[in-house]
């Protein structure tokens, strides 16, 4: 698996993440919030199964 998101993409799911499954918790306390793992490990991983579908690549090119 190569990287692809960048810097910015990833801190965003992260944060996206941890919005979601705070739901869980606090607010609503709904399951609904367990989709935050998906953006959550995206991000951590650094790799988007979706961006590699549809060809779509966020992290810079290393020279």
């Amino acid at each position: 698996m190569t990287k692809n998101e960048g810097t910015i993409d990833r801190v965003l799911r992260v944060i996206a993440g941890l919005v979601l499954l705070s739901l869980v918790f606090i607010g609503p306390q709904t399951m609904w919030g367990l989709i935050g793992i998906v953006p959550l490990a995206t991000g951590l991983i650094g790799f988007c199964p979706l961006y590699s579908i549809f060809g779509i690549n966020t992290c810079p090119m290393k020279n």
